[in-house]
């Protein structure tokens, strides 16, 4: 079988085996890590806080966590943290001239900025940290009281979060793939099973015509995937024509080649970015039922509400564009064809084919955006259907696209191994096309 013959071949390389290795064996110090309970609070006391995770944004934030955030654990605030930072060392880069110069400083001024991030994580998390115990509070966890207390279990959650942090590095190093990628991946994985067979179960209880439901929410979830796939993957393609040009006895150009602008550019990063954004207003109220009593709050709190699904849609989008922009830049895309001697026909070199890019990126992203968004916001058409809450947060939003993006690249990656080393690829169709806008690029 091909599929035999692949893994026997990756099994003979020994570099992409020790990479698959070293990733299995970080992914099982995460999840073991999200069952380490913070010291002097009972696990089987935490009923309340797992109820309350069980549908909801709560919901959401405890899949970010890999069910950290519902045990109560170490690693209870997750990685969210990090990427709330990022986010806002991003728009620094825009807003700022200091940080403006670093972006263009190259791989130190990377540094300084990772740097800058690492800081702004670690006082998101001291802000974070007395949240959470807040809300283990009025979940009525017991926990010991005091000043000590809740100092080292704040120390604790931030410690939790920086190691994670650091594991996603060290499977970006030294594993395959995407670290921080792959850490929220697998914890979106590690919940799947158990949604899938609640929903089995759900619909086995109803009357006749419940495994035939099921079948069809199946099917469903699969005809969304390959929607997601054709999102990450699809291209358009801008033909490039090169001057030939004669050095010594050989001759180079001439020859009609295309560039491949994608119409996700950002990738999965503005769902990532908007769902930060939306999990703020939980940094400020306590996190209960009977907190946050205004409109406002109960509107950003109401994942299936018609507000708060609006104003994640419009971030999506306005986030796409913002992505998109940062990550492609058409004037050195025009300088590199013009220094290259090529020109896309019919256009001048120069500023008219940076304009001319920049043209087609826009007409491409607009429709893009708005696709991305009504994927993101599928999870609330498939509740609307019966699906439980568990099993329709896999109908798209983060979930779905994060875990096609991150499963492409990490394939993308292994594929690259296998052909360097002159075996067949994954695939006899062609190669597989991975994504852009990478979580690990910060």
């Amino acid at each position: 079988m091909k599929f035999v013959e692949t893994l026997k071949n990756i099994w003979k390389i020994e570099e992409l085996r020790d990479r698959l290795l070293t990733t299995l064996l970080f992914v099982a110090v995460f999840r073991f890590g999200s069952f380490v309970v913070l010291p002097g609070i009972d696990p089987s006391a935490l009923t309340g806080l797992q109820q309350q995770t069980s549908e909801g944004i709560m919901s959401l934030l405890d899949m970010f966590t890999g069910g950290a955030f519902s045990n109560a654990s170490v690693f209870g605030l997750g990685i969210m943290p990090y990427i709330s930072a990022s986010i806002v060392i991003q728009l620094l880069g825009i807003a700022v001239p200091y940080f403006q110069k670093l972006q263009r400083e190259g791989e130190s001024g990377h540094r300084k900025l990772n740097q800058y991030t690492r800081y702004l994580t670690v006082l998101v998390l001291l802000i974070q940290g007395p949240a959470f115990l807040a809300n283990l509070s009025a979940q009525q966890v017991p926990m010991p009281g005091g000043f000590w207390f809740r100092l080292s279990s704040v120390l604790l959650l931030a410690a939790g979060s920086m190691f994670i942090l650091w594991l996603g590095e060290r499977i970006t190093d030294k594993g395959i793939g995407n670290g921080i990628s792959m850490i929220i991946l697998i914890g979106i994985i590690a919940r799947l099973p158990q949604s899938l067979v609640q929903e089995f179960l759900s619909r086995w209880e109803t009357a006749a015509g419940g495994l035939v439901m099921f079948i069809a929410e199946i099917l469903l979830l699969l005809a969304v995937t390959v929607l997601a796939i054709m999102l990450v993957q699809g291209t358009r393609k801008v033909p490039v024509q090169y001057a030939k040009r004669v050095v010594g006895n050989r001759q180079y150009g001439g020859a009609r080649q295309y560039i491949p602008l994608k119409v996700n550019a950002a990738g999965v990063m503005p769902i990532i970015f908007a769902q930060a954004i939306m999990f703020i207003p939980l940094s400020f109220i306590r996190y209960s039922a009977s907190g946050g009593g205004s409109n406002f709050w109960r509107i950003m709190t109401d994942i299936n509400g018609f507000w708060y699904n609006c104003i994640y849609a419009v971030l999506i989008i306005l986030f796409t564009y913002f992505y998109t922009a940062i990550t492609i830049n058409p004037t050195q895309m025009a300088e590199d064809m013009k220094r290259n001697g090529g020109f896309i026909p019919g256009v001048k070199p120069g500023r008219k084919t940076a304009d001319y890019i920049d043209d087609i990126m826009s007409r491409i992203t607009l429709p893009g955006s708005f696709f991305l968004a009504f994927v993101a916001i599928m999870p609330v058409f498939a509740k609307m259907l019966g699906i439980t809450v568990g099993f329709s947060q896999f109908f798209g939003g983060t979930s779905l696209l994060i875990l096609v993006g991150v499963v492409l690249d990490t394939l993308q990656q292994i594929e690259s191994h296998l052909l360097m080393r002159h075996y067949d690829g994954l695939l006899k169709s062609g190669r597989i096309k991975g994504r852009t806008g990478s979580i690990a690029a910060y």
